[in-house]
């Protein structure tokens, strides 16, 4: 069944579109048309793998056999009520069973699957279901309040299905509750196939300021993503489990929870809520061999007393993180710990996944993103776009058989669409960060290039400070600004978090001051703390530095 035709509008035009690169063999052999669904999930019931685990939550076991069922009513359930290929469909859940199970349904009818974060407030909820023009939304029940505020303001929502709750009450609100949907839906579902290069996932992600943005993933993407990554990086099989906290509407979420592990028949290890001892237990109890992890999940994982001798661990074989810089520190007290090294590495919601890692070799240094993942290239240019010699700080540029596309980039005053013509020029990405390469091809990340400081002449990174800062005793968590100065520009700014016992003093801002002068330099050394109940975090641990930059804004306005 297909339904109206994306128009050509809500795509960049074919000038401002990265370069695709499909040097890998892997990728010679994507049909011009399929289904992601089929390729991805269906195949392991072909190949024999329908009562291998497909998804470990909690103490519960799903096999394929399970998951190909409950994804085929739920699709056809789908069709039931009017959805066509290639109508967008919303989800709005952590990592759960049924967000992986409405993706996949959403894929196999030939819809466009759009996960969001469970941050969203009620504006952007209704801003993000307008803009991709959503027709049903699949909810977790403690994430529908927003979702009951905004439908007044819904263009082209026609249902609304809940996840959990209690289903009279659903039902009373005009709802329908999950059970109820999956049993108007038949297990018995055809895939509609459709064109490589056909829009088949909308990630948004939130920029420094305005509403979240929408961004492409084509059809093809996916498979190219676990045929790439999956096979090169984690080297993965039917008998791996790998498990992550983020949601699947992140693109390590997507790729962790969503796509890779169901291409090799393996298991992945699902967690609603991170808390350290949890994400233990989960490796422990689900034999998860595969972690994919934020540093600052690791530094918390860290903070666990005796975490080694307390878990079994023994089945894990490697440990991979990304999305912010996790210090070579970190990477130190892991491998002392838990005899593991973190293979970190750079990925972008805007190119689907990691594109550098430490763990293309397996020989990852300390402190540095790695190499760039096989069927990319990536390169370090100056402000003209030129390259700079190794170790020289500079712009990182990547493309390969994924990358930067932004939805409905004539919307806002085509507010998008001067993105993308920033976003890709002459055919290669521009990530946003400042790193450095070095003679082995190793990056090293200094900073988003949006979040450098510039105090006195230098530029300043703020997630070296923040490593140091975080080694304090004293230091629970930590965020760094900058803030202007009259003299210098801009002076380093510390937001911290301190851990139980202590009480903040000028006696203990000076021992932190010493402490940092042994790990940091003189220029980087913060001019101004305030100490604050928490730090701002999205669902996967980023520091969210525009709140705190927004409210020393408000601050300044305020004494003005």
């Amino acid at each position: 069944m297909a339904g109206l035709p994306i128009p050509e509008s809500y795509l960049p035009p074919r000038e401002l579109w990265p370069d695709k690169l499909y040097t890998l063999p892997e990728y010679q052999n994507i049909p011009d048309k399929l289904n992601v669904t089929a390729e991805i999930l269906d195949r392991n019931l072909e190949l024999g793998r329908g009562d291998r685990v497909a998804i470990y939550v909690d103490d519960k076991r799903i096999t394929y056999n399970e998951l190909v069922e409950q994804v085929n009513r739920i699709g056809s359930a789908l069709q039931g009520i009017g959805v066509e290929s290639p109508d967008r469909v919303m989800i709005r859940c952590p990592n759960i069973p049924e967000a992986v199970i409405a993706n996949f349904a959403i894929l196999k009818i030939g819809g466009v699957s759009v996960p969001t974060s469970p941050m969203l407030a009620e504006k952007e909820v209704a801003y993000v279901a307008n803009n991709c023009e959503a027709k049903v939304i699949f909810v977790f029940a403690p994430l529908l309040e927003p979702v009951a505020k905004a439908r007044p303001n819904f263009q082209t929502v026609t249902h609304v299905v809940v996840i959990g709750g209690n289903p009279d009450e659903i039902r009373s609100q005009g709802f329908i509750p999950w059970t109820d949907f999956l049993n108007q839906g038949s297990d018995k579902l055809e895939p509609v196939l459709r064109n490589r290069l056909d829009v088949a996932l909308l990630l948004y992600t939130s920029g420094t300021t305005g509403m979240p943005k929408g961004t492409v993933k084509f059809v093809e993407d996916p498979i190219l993503v676990a045929d790439g990554y999956g096979k090169y990086c984690w080297r993965i099989t039917e008998d791996d489990v790998v498990g992550g906290p983020a949601p699947l509407a992140f693109a390590a979420g997507y790729a962790t929870a969503g796509i890779i592990p169901y291409r090799y028949g393996a298991g992945a290890s699902l967690i609603a809520r991170f808390t350290p001892e949890q994400m233990f237990e989960n490796i422990q109890n689900h034999r998860m061999t595969i972690t994919s992890i934020l540093p600052t999940a690791y530094r918390q994982m860290l903070r666990i007393p005796d975490a080694e001798k307390k878990y079994d661990l023994s089945s894990l074989r490697m440990c991979t993180g990304g999305g912010e810089a996790l210090g070579e520190e970190t990477f130190k007290a892991w491998k002392d710990r838990f005899g593991l090294e973190i293979y970190e590495g750079l990925g972008t919601t805007e190119m689907m996944y990691v594109f550098i890692t430490n763990a293309v070799n397996l020989k990852a240094k300390g402190g540095s993103m790695g190499q760039v993942v096989p069927g990319y290239e990536a390169r370090v240019v100056d402000d003209e776009g030129n390259e700079v010699p190794p170790n020289t700080e500079g712009y990182l540029q990547a493309r390969g058989p994924t990358g930067t596309l932004y939805w409905r980039p004539y919307e806002d005053d085509n507010r998008l669409l001067e993105e993308q013509k920033q976003a890709v020029r002459n055919g290669w990405c521009q990530t946003g960060d400042v790193v450095t390469m070095d003679e082995d091809g190793y990056f090293w990340f200094v900073s988003r290039a949006s979040e450098m400081i510039k105090t006195s002449g230098y530029r300043v990174g703020p997630e070296e400070i923040e490593e140091a800062l975080m080694q304090h005793p004293a230091v629970l968590d930590c965020g760094v600004i900058g803030v202007p100065d009259e003299l210098r520009g801009e002076v380093v700014k510390a937001y911290v978090t301190l851990k139980e016992g202590f009480t903040w003093s000028d006696e203990l801002a000076e021992e932190i001051l010493e402490f940092l002068k042994g790990r940091i330099a003189i220029y980087k050394l913060p001019r101004a703390f305030e100490v604050i109940e928490q730090i701002p975090r999205t669902p996967t641990g980023k520091i969210l530095r525009r709140i705190l930059r927004d409210r020393e804004k408000a601050k300044q306005e305020a004494s003005d």
